[in-house]
């Protein structure tokens, strides 16, 4: 099995369409999606970055239609 990680800069109140295309577009099945939380100002944590792994090639199992 072959896996790519993809970063995917994101600001979680705007860029929902963009993540649901990015992930649209994808060949692979996704296997984990992991946020980088920070914290912002006034300690309330963020999430300005999210790695997508996802399986290619090989042992993908059949889409389902």
């Amino acid at each position: 099995m072959k896996y790519r990680v993809h970063h995917f800069s994101i600001r979680m109140t705007e860029d929902q369409g963009k993540l649901e295309q990015f992930l649209n577009s994808l060949e692979g099945q996704v296997i984990a999606i992991i946020p980088n939380v920070t914290m912002g100002f006034f300690w309330i944590p963020q999430v300005n970055f999210l790695l997508i792994v996802e399986q290619v090639g090989g042992n993908n199992p059949p889409e389902k239609h």
